[in-house]
């Protein structure tokens, strides 16, 4: 065991959440880190909180004294990591014990696992913890931008952007080769295809095997390829079972276990108990666009940009970024989308609080009025809403109503 973390990863890209997270474990006994495999947690909580001791249940020699006796981990020490926590569920009541009874303990817990669904960590922690979710290195993360204002800024009913135009960036390459901290620095795309091939197998080998019973992983893969092909849809069980061929009970379990380890989130249907008829089924997104878009079997940004898929691929890229800017709001906005009866649809509904931000998204390199009816149904219905916005993949931001403003999707996280 390191009882003290005192390297520095090589190329250690700084993350946003790490100053949150750390004024919050100087006011809460737990702070639980989650995220899928591979997004940086492990890497983030030995850059910046060294002086915590790191231990971690991927050692047999810490998992094994952590069943015998949990308490001995941290007898002398008053600042703790615990990396991969949701492989001992068990260990939940210690820390538990601890923080009831020894007031300085400060515990980070970090898991691929979303450790808010599993039932028994929720009880042991309940009014203990304070969760955050780490996602895959957002575009203004990799360009060292830790305060991004332009999205901030976007919640004051008072703020005007200036017209202007902005640099282009294309979001095709960007989609292909993902957001994934060991996908940054790959100049080679097929290392890049190599690199999604093992994180698929061994998701499917390691993680799986350690979360549930999985039958057939022939059959989950066709469960995820499905899914993959609806990234940015609503989500229809009945559906993914058909097309799939798995059953309608294997399929909702697979699903769940996909969200359990931070494969897929669900977005909930906005409701407000005024106006029209909406519908209430959540859209799924897979974490990283570049995911969803190697399972579908698009390996070239050729057939990428012929995909009948294409706008739902970049709406999941626009999602990562949207969903990483609201982890550091506090409270933190709630992400829906709005869907009448009748078909009329905005991507995205932001509420914080009693503000709304509604959001459009559109991989256009011309944005036009045509664009935004639907944002200005939904600002009509719901006087609350700030602003509405048009994400599109050009470089202008534009005006095209008095309260609706059209931005490049990387100007969001700046």
């Amino acid at each position: 065991m390191k009882d003290n973390i005192s390297h520095t990863e090589i190329n250690y890209i700084k993350r946003r959440l790490a100053p949150i997270i750390r004024q919050t474990t100087g006011k809460f006994p737990v702070v639980v880190v989650a995220g899928a495999r591979q997004v940086g947690k492990s890497t983030m909580l030995r850059n910046e909180f060294q002086d915590f001791a790191y231990m971690t249940m991927d050692d047999y020699d810490i998992i094994e004294r952590a069943r015998l006796d949990p308490q001995s981990l941290w007898r002398d020490k008053d600042l703790i990591i615990i990396d991969e926590a949701q492989k001992l569920p068990g260990i939940f009541n210690a820390i538990k014990l601890s923080v009831d009874t020894q007031k300085k303990k400060r515990f980070i817990l970090s898991g691929s696992s979303n450790l808010l669904l599993m039932q028994k960590v929720t009880e042991s922690l309940a009014g203990r913890a304070i969760y955050f979710d780490l996602l895959p290195i957002t575009h203004g993360e990799a360009e060292d931008i830790l305060t991004p204002e332009n999205f901030r800024r976007l919640w004051d009913k008072k703020y005007i952007e200036p017209e202007q135009t902005v640099r282009t960036t294309s979001p095709a390459p960007l989609m292909l080769r993902g957001f994934m901290p060991p996908l940054l620095e790959m100049k080679d795309y097929g290392d890049v295809l190599l690199w999604l091939e093992g994180y698929i197998r061994t998701y499917l080998e390691r993680d799986l095997r350690e979360l549930s019973q999985v039958e057939s992983l022939v059959d989950f893969r066709k469960v995820m390829q499905t899914l993959a092909l609806r990234t940015g849809n609503i989500l229809n069980q009945a559906d993914i079972a058909k097309d799939s061929g798995i059953s309608h009970p294997t399929t909702h379990r697979y699903i769940k276990l996909l969200e359990i380890s931070n494969i897929i989130q669900r977005v909930p249907g906005f409701f407000s108990g005024r106006g029209k008829r909406v519908v209430k089924s959540p859209k799924i997104y897979f974490i990283d666009p570049a995911i969803s878009i190697f399972l579908s079997g698009y390996f070239n940004e050729e057939s990428l940009l012929r995909s009948r898929e294409l706008g739902g691929y970049f709406e999941t890229m626009v999602y990562l970024h949207i969903r990483a800017l609201c982890e550091m709001m506090k409270p933190r906005a709630v992400i829906h989308y709005w869907r009448t009866t009748t078909g009329k649809e905005v991507d995205f509904v932001l509420e914080h609080g009693r503000k709304l931000l509604a959001l459009e998204v559109k991989m256009t390199t011309n944005p036009t009025v045509h664009d935004i009816k639907n944002l200005l149904l939904f600002m009509d219905e719901q006087p609350e809403t700030v602003r509405g916005i048009l994400v599109h993949s050009g470089n202008s931001i534009k005006w095209l109503h008095s309260k609706v403003i059209a931005v490049p999707w990387w100007w969001l996280d700046r």
